[in-house]
């Protein structure tokens, strides 16, 4: 997942930018292996007004999903929403509801803009996904700092609230 930009940032972008923007993310993800990549806007931001469709497109293997709602509670409202009144509110169903059409949490967040700010879009995510921070901005947002996110999350060890038997980290 890449979390970057406000809806006002996305649109100043420009249809063929934003096409090859889209394009080059759904590659590098496809080279990595990934099923899924989302983007999502970091915020709403001021101008929200107008909205942006939601929509997929495959890019190889990868299916690339752009999610323009910068509310985490928003989605996460909407996903409760579409639960079935017959069917448990759980922690499955309520990631079933927010991820689809993924089949899972996101691994890895990259975060676009400074480590101290958290996006207000992400609410369930933060939970399960491991983050990476990208000090950079929407519009300076290249391949390259994919790539480089990627690198950084191949290197971690992940042990989901596990500690070190050794003792040392």
């Amino acid at each position: 997942m890449v979390v970057g930009g406000t809806l006002a940032e996305w649109r100043e972008l420009g249809d063929q930018p934003w096409a090859r923007r889209v394009a080059d993310l759904g590659s590098v993800a496809d080279h990595a292996e990934a099923s899924f990549l989302t983007i999502r806007a970091f915020e709403q931001g001021a101008d929200a007004h107008g909205s942006l469709d939601r929509w997929e497109r495959s890019v190889g293997d990868c299916r690339v999903i752009v999610d323009p709602c910068g509310d985490g509670r928003e989605r996460f409202a909407d996903a409760l929403s579409s639960i079935g009144p017959n069917d448990p509110i759980n922690e499955a169903t309520v990631a079933e509801a927010l991820y689809a059409p993924a089949d899972c949490e996101p691994d890895l967040i990259v975060v676009l803009g400074p480590s101290t700010q958290l996006p207000p879009s992400l609410v369930w995510e933060l939970a399960y996904g491991e983050l990476v921070f990208v000090p950079t901005t929407w519009d300076e947002l290249a391949s390259g700092h994919l790539v480089d996110a990627i690198a950084d999350f191949a290197r971690r060890d992940r042990r989901f609230g596990g500690i070190d038997p050794l003792g040392d980290g």
